[in-house]
Protein backbone atom coordinates (compact mmCIF):
# COMPACT_ATOMS: atom_id res chain seq x y z
CA UNK A 1 0.00 0.00 0.00
CA UNK A 2 1.44 3.37 -1.04
CA UNK A 3 1.75 6.09 1.62
CA UNK A 4 -0.75 8.92 1.41
CA UNK A 5 0.63 12.24 0.33
CA UNK A 6 -0.26 15.35 2.25
CA UNK A 7 -2.41 17.93 0.48
CA UNK A 8 -0.31 20.73 1.94
CA UNK A 9 1.79 22.41 -0.74
CA UNK A 10 0.02 20.70 -3.62
CA UNK A 11 -1.23 22.72 -6.55
CA UNK A 12 -4.98 22.95 -7.05
CA UNK A 13 -6.23 20.95 -10.03
CA UNK A 14 -6.03 22.87 -13.30
CA UNK A 15 -9.18 23.70 -15.14
CA UNK A 16 -9.41 21.90 -18.42
CA UNK A 17 -9.76 24.05 -21.47
CA UNK A 18 -11.28 22.89 -24.68
CA UNK A 19 -9.11 25.15 -26.77
CA UNK A 20 -11.98 27.59 -27.21
CA UNK A 21 -11.44 31.20 -26.30
CA UNK A 22 -13.51 32.77 -23.54
CA UNK A 23 -17.00 33.70 -24.63
CA UNK A 24 -18.32 37.12 -23.62
CA UNK A 25 -21.96 37.72 -22.69
CA UNK A 26 -22.82 41.40 -22.85
CA UNK A 27 -26.04 43.29 -22.25
CA UNK A 28 -26.45 46.91 -23.37
CA UNK A 29 -29.33 48.90 -21.91
CA UNK A 30 -30.48 51.91 -23.95
CA UNK A 31 -33.39 54.33 -23.89
CA UNK A 32 -35.17 54.18 -27.21
CA UNK A 33 -33.62 55.50 -30.41
CA UNK A 34 -31.91 58.54 -28.93
CA UNK A 35 -28.63 59.77 -30.43
CA UNK A 36 -26.72 58.63 -27.33
CA UNK A 37 -28.30 55.15 -27.47
CA UNK A 38 -27.53 54.72 -31.17
CA UNK A 39 -23.94 55.88 -30.61
CA UNK A 40 -23.52 53.41 -27.73
CA UNK A 41 -24.84 50.50 -29.85
CA UNK A 42 -22.52 51.38 -32.73
CA UNK A 43 -19.50 51.82 -30.46
CA UNK A 44 -20.04 48.54 -28.60
CA UNK A 45 -20.56 46.59 -31.82
CA UNK A 46 -17.45 48.13 -33.38
CA UNK A 47 -15.30 47.38 -30.32
CA UNK A 48 -16.63 43.84 -30.03
CA UNK A 49 -16.05 43.06 -33.70
CA UNK A 50 -12.51 44.43 -33.50
CA UNK A 51 -11.51 42.67 -30.27
CA UNK A 52 -13.94 39.77 -29.71
CA UNK A 53 -14.91 38.71 -33.23
CA UNK A 54 -16.91 35.50 -32.98
CA UNK A 55 -16.51 35.31 -29.19
CA UNK A 56 -19.35 37.45 -27.90
CA UNK A 57 -23.11 37.70 -27.66
CA UNK A 58 -24.57 41.18 -27.30
CA UNK A 59 -28.14 41.75 -26.15
CA UNK A 60 -29.46 45.27 -26.71
CA UNK A 61 -32.35 46.03 -24.37
CA UNK A 62 -34.56 49.09 -24.66
CA UNK A 63 -35.54 50.25 -21.17
CA UNK A 64 -38.83 51.58 -22.50
CA UNK A 65 -39.80 48.09 -23.66
CA UNK A 66 -38.34 45.94 -20.89
CA UNK A 67 -38.17 47.78 -17.58
CA UNK A 68 -38.47 44.65 -15.36
CA UNK A 69 -35.25 43.24 -16.82
CA UNK A 70 -33.50 46.53 -16.05
CA UNK A 71 -34.72 46.40 -12.46
CA UNK A 72 -33.25 42.92 -12.11
CA UNK A 73 -29.86 44.19 -13.29
CA UNK A 74 -30.17 47.32 -11.10
CA UNK A 75 -29.76 49.78 -13.97
CA UNK A 76 -29.69 53.39 -12.77
CA UNK A 77 -28.53 55.14 -15.97
CA UNK A 78 -28.52 54.53 -19.69
CA UNK A 79 -26.75 53.56 -21.80
CA UNK A 80 -25.23 50.90 -19.53
CA UNK A 81 -23.14 47.98 -20.74
CA UNK A 82 -23.00 44.92 -18.50
CA UNK A 83 -20.32 42.26 -18.92
CA UNK A 84 -22.00 39.17 -17.50
CA UNK A 85 -19.40 36.61 -18.58
CA UNK A 86 -16.58 35.97 -18.09
CA UNK A 87 -16.59 36.88 -14.43
CA UNK A 88 -16.36 39.30 -12.74
CA UNK A 89 -19.53 41.16 -13.65
CA UNK A 90 -18.80 44.72 -14.75
CA UNK A 91 -21.00 47.74 -15.57
CA UNK A 92 -19.99 50.63 -17.81
CA UNK A 93 -22.13 53.75 -18.21
CA UNK A 94 -22.08 56.15 -21.15
CA UNK A 95 -21.99 56.08 -24.94
CA UNK A 96 -18.90 53.80 -24.97
CA UNK A 97 -16.94 56.29 -27.08
CA UNK A 98 -13.79 55.90 -24.93
CA UNK A 99 -12.51 52.63 -26.42
CA UNK A 100 -9.66 52.21 -23.91
CA UNK A 101 -12.09 52.54 -21.00
CA UNK A 102 -14.40 49.95 -22.55
CA UNK A 103 -11.51 47.56 -23.20
CA UNK A 104 -10.35 47.87 -19.59
CA UNK A 105 -13.94 47.35 -18.39
CA UNK A 106 -14.16 44.18 -20.47
CA UNK A 107 -10.75 43.00 -19.16
CA UNK A 108 -9.29 43.11 -22.65
CA UNK A 109 -6.47 45.53 -21.83
CA UNK A 110 -4.29 45.75 -18.75
CA UNK A 111 -5.05 48.54 -16.34
CA UNK A 112 -2.75 51.54 -16.74
CA UNK A 113 0.10 51.66 -14.22
CA UNK A 114 -0.57 53.60 -11.06
CA UNK A 115 1.79 56.51 -10.55
CA UNK A 116 3.06 56.70 -7.00
CA UNK A 117 4.69 59.58 -5.27
CA UNK A 118 7.98 58.74 -3.68
CA UNK A 119 8.31 60.68 -0.47
CA UNK A 120 11.66 61.53 1.03
CA UNK A 121 12.35 60.80 4.64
Amino acid sequence: MAPRRSKVGRRPPRKRTTGRARQYRLRLYVTGATAKSIRAIQNVRRICEAHLHGRYRLEVIDLYKNLPLARGDQIIAAPTLIKRLPAPLRKLIGDMSDEQRVLIGLDLRPHPPVEREHGRT
